[in-house]
């Protein structure tokens, strides 16, 4: 600790010596690199000589990690805070250093994401692209590894998936047109990050197509580069040799359980498979093969823009050939675990609806690392069903 001390001291005094003693430093490299020379200039040109010390233990496995909280943060907060929290230096009034970053920032900013919910919901009625989002939401959400502590190695919702690396992972073919799709939105809302723009993306859609209300909170830090991407493999398998054991092994090293499980299952009563993307199920239906959107593919549902819980009912008929059934979708009814909740849900929808608003709440959540911690709530008020937003006619067909 004496050693990191005296090192530590030596940043501080360098920054006030002349240029021939500053490049000498090999200790301020690592932050000048990070930061920019002009940054870390006025940074510690703001503290004074009786600045004091302030060290936590995590210096002493990277000490290249450090960074300075403010209460006044010293105008740094508009640049740093929002997009690359973890690289923030601050000093505060007291020449206190410390890992923490300033409480007055936030990852994402309340009212832009307010706004970025408008045009979200105004994409959805154009482009009829509710189950790709929801979609897209679940996958940057899905890699999470409950055993991994460290973040972003954890995986998890953290907006990773807006990388080319990841989008090229083979369960998140045709995920890149749900990226085009949200990318004006993103670019408009600069001060909303990835993994919040996924998330409430996902929600909203949900909660358009008739679903219920998703108690959500919103402040995820975003990943910084592909090299934080999660490696492939993490992600459910729609026909696994054995299904039910997959299913638990995926969504058990997210630390989901059995109810949670068959209750997320229900979102696909949205969208459709399409071979050409996933392998299984038709290239088109009397359900699907004029759209809206894009024509073609495999619905679960003969209504599969509409968020209920005809996803269940229709897999324990099994009277549709139309309807698509996977091997993990039959199994919430052969394995005797699921088959309860299957049952369940079937029969009552108010049920599904509760259990299914937490567990998507839920699984938004992992491995996330918000900002402030607490999080950021938009709406208040009680959980509950959103109006029904569409109607079977006009947006399946085969009748």
């Amino acid at each position: 600790m004496a050693e990191r001390l005296s090192q530590l001291t030596q940043i501080v005094k360098v920054q006030s010596s002349s240029p021939s003693q500053s490049q000498s430093s090999s200790l301020k490299r690592p932050m000048a690199s990070s930061l920019g020379t002009a940054a870390s200039s006025r940074i510690f040109a703001a503290s004074s000589s009786k600045a004091r010390l302030y060290l936590r233990s995590s210096y002493s496995s990277s000490p290249s990690l450090i960074s300075f909280s403010s209460s006044k943060s010293l105008a740094l907060c508009p640049r740093f805070c929002r997009h690359q929290r973890t690289s923030a230096v601050n000093v505060s009034s007291s020449g206190r250093f410390s890992t923490g970053a300033s409480p007055k920032c936030a990852a994402s900013d309340p009212d832009q994401l307010k706004s970025a919910r408008e045009d979200i919901k105004e994409l959805l009625k154009s482009k009829f692209c509710h189950p790709i989002l929801v979609r897209l939401g679940w996958h940057d959400a899905g890699t999470y590894n409950k055993n991994i502590e460290e973040w972003p190695q954890r995986g998890g919702a953290n907006g990773s998936l807006r990388f080319e690396v990841e989008l090229k992972h083979a369960a998140n073919a045709g995920l890149v047109n749900a990226l085009k799709l949200i990318q004006p939105i993103k670019d408009k809302y600069s001060g909303v990050t990835y993994a919040d723009l996924f998330q409430l993306a996902s929600a909203t859609a949900i909660e358009e197509a008739g679903g219920p209300k998703i108690p959500m909170k919103y402040g995820r830090v975003d990943v910084s580069g592909p090299n934080e991407c999660p490696e492939e493999g993490r992600l459910p398998d729609a026909g696994p040799p054995s299904p039910a054991d997959h299913l638990r092994e995926v969504f058990y090293r997210m630390g989901l359980n059995d109810k949670e499980i068959v209750a997320l299952s229900g979102a696909h009563t949205l969208g459709r498979s399409r071979p050409e993307r996933s392998g299984w199920g038709k290239p088109e239906t009397k359900y699907t093969k004029d759209g809206p959107g894009a024509p073609g593919g495999h619905s679960w549902t003969v209504q599969w823009l509409k968020f209920d819980n005809s996803y269940f009912k229709d897999i324990k008929a099994k009277k549709d050939e139309d309807l698509l059934v996977l091997p993990t979708d039959a199994a919430l009814f052969e394995d005797p675990s699921f088959k309860v909740y299957a049952e369940k849900y079937a029969e009552d929808q108010e049920t599904f609806f509760k259990d299914y608003a937490e567990a998507h709440a839920k699984l938004s959540n992992l491995g996330a690392k918000f900002d402030p911690p607490e999080g950021i709530v938009l709406d208040a008020g009680p959980t509950q069903a959103a109006p029904e937003k569409f109607v079977a006619a006009k947006y399946s067909t085969g009748k």
